[in-house]
């Protein structure tokens, strides 16, 4: 965990809390002037808070795309509510007698509702406010989900790997970030409600968030590589993670370019980030399988007769978004399928196809986006293929996988075939004796135009063509996930050991 990890943290907060009070105040005024109006405002914001926060999100993020834009956006709206509903009770609370006073001066009903009125809801319209950036806080741990970067993503990994360390050191930052902004909000709530809404007392705290926003915006601009910047974004595994340290490092060392890696993607999410005209990031690693089917959406049946995967998603690819895949690196993290070794002990396990006798014994649990519809390689199409009938299934988030199959959640599972963690889980990987599961070969995933803007950077990646076995990658994921080096480390020093970096 780093500072700017939390400070990228707390400019998510900021941003959000700002937006939302923007949008939370004027719409808490008009629900007190117009009574008509307010139960509307008020059943749709109470409607928006029911909405789980991932499915917001993902909602958002059609619209919006990957990034801080759609987590800034789905806090705002998440935050609206005890804004929206503290303002129109705090106006509503103002003494009559000062109501009365000021119609009695003549004064316009709008001059009246925000210079005389508000100020005096102000203590109770500011607790709506604390309420809304201390919520916001935690709401912004799924950052992490939708490539908006901060602490979520500190916090996912270490329940990936089982490192309470990982867990206890994200939630403690949060945990103290949210105490010491709620001292601060409860010390000027004190002030406000001592001035009785004093004008001046009311603008210290819009002013204090204002100018900690100034202060983070370093920590939430966008991205655009310049002339001599190579933009990439971190990964939610450790396998891509060290493959972009890789790139960073052997890049730097033999160009001039300087490799920017961002906040961590989702493969889909990077793959979105990757295309188009407005795209945030040159290059991914990924792979032909991954390619063909998630995101080209084909089959390995319509690979024509005499072309490998690697071709024919590389050329669909080139022709349909202008990117290329370099040559491929060696290792194939292809879908497997997995035991615990006690359940292949147990029934004599070695091939996918001896589960079929016996599925109907045994659970199959896997990360939800196996048991999705997106891509052909999936739990329904591989279940129908085989001929495999489950007990059942248990879907569970992809950070809590191998944690559930150690406990005997579940007694098969899908895993990637270059994982550490099959290690560490003691799972035995069994056989695809029919092939289902096409190959999925590591390769750089680049920009046309990024290769035509550096054209240094080709032959610099392609060093790497070849050099990497499974065997390589699974103990380079096991050192990080579970022995804990630095994916740092672990990129610069297998890049040593093959010649490719000064020790």
């Amino acid at each position: 965990m780093t500072w700017s990890l939390i400070l990228e943290h707390l400019f998510i907060v900021l941003a959000a809390s700002i937006l939302s009070i923007c949008i939370g105040l004027p719409l808490g005024i008009l629900s007190y002037v117009y009574p008509r109006a307010r139960a509307v405002i008020l059943r749709v914001v109470d409607l928006l808070q029911t909405i789980p926060s991932l499915a917001l999100l993902g909602i958002i993020m059609v619209f919006l795309g990957a990034g801080k834009a759609t987590v800034i956006t789905g806090i705002t709206l998440y935050s609206l509510l005890p804004i929206v509903r503290n303002t129109c009770l705090g106006l509503q609370e103002v003494d009559p007698g000062v109501k009365e006073a000021a119609r009695g001066m003549g004064m316009s009903k709008p001059y009246r509702v925000l210079m005389v009125e508000f100020p005096l809801a102000f203590p109770t319209v500011f607790t709506g406010i604390r309420i809304a950036v201390v919520n916001a806080i935690g709401t912004a741990v799924f950052a992490a989900f939708v490539g908006g970067g901060g602490l979520g993503g500190i916090i996912n990994r270490g329940i990936r790997i089982q490192d309470m360390g990982l867990i206890l050191s994200g939630t403690g930052a949060l945990m103290v970030i949210a105490v010491v902004l709620d001292l601060l909000m409860g010390w000027f709530e004190r002030k406000m409600k001592a001035s009785r809404g004093g004008s001046r007392t009311m603008w210290i705290p819009v002013a204090a968030i204002l100018l900690a926003f100034v202060l983070l915006l370093p920590y939430g601009a966008g991205r655009r590589g310049n002339e001599t910047e190579l933009l990439l974004y971190d990964g939610d595994y450790s396998e891509t993670q060290i493959m972009h340290r890789m790139v960073k490092l052997l890049v730097e060392d033999r160009t001039d370019l300087t490799v920017t890696i961002q906040d961590q993607m989702s493969q889909v999410n990077n793959f979105k980030a990757l295309i188009g005209d407005g795209h945030t990031c040159d290059l991914m690693i990924s792979y032909d399988g991954t390619l063909l089917t998630t995101f080209l959406q084909k089959d390995p049946i319509d690979v024509p007769a005499g072309a490998s995967i690697y071709d024919y998603a590389n050329w669909l690819a080139k022709g349909t978004y202008g990117l290329v895949m370099l040559e491929q690196l060696g290792f194939d993290n292809t879908y497997a399928i997995a035991v615990p070794q006690a359940i292949a002990d147990q029934y004599g396990l070695e091939t996918v196809s001896d589960l079929v006798p016996v599925a109907d014994q045994l659970v199959f649990g896997a990360e939800h986006e196996f048991f999705t519809l997106e891509g052909s390689m999936k739990y329904g199409p591989f279940t129908e293929f085989y001929g495999l009938k489950f007990k059942d299934t248990s879907p569970v988030d992809v950070s809590l996988k191998y944690a559930a199959a150690e406990k005997g959640s579940f007694d098969v599972t899908e895993v990637y075939a270059t994982d550490g963690l099959n290690r560490k889980a003691n799972l035995k990987v069994l056989e695809d004796d029919r092939n289902f599961f096409p190959d999925y070969n590591g390769a750089f995933l680049v920009r046309e135009d990024t290769l035509t803007r550096f054209p240094g950077l080709e032959p610099v990646l392609n060093l790497l063509a070849g050099r990497i076995s499974n065997e390589d990658m699974v103990d380079m994921t096991y050192q990080v996930d579970v022995q804990g080096r630095t994916v740092d480390d672990v990129a610069r020093e297998f890049l040593v050991s093959q010649g490719l970096l000064a020790g």
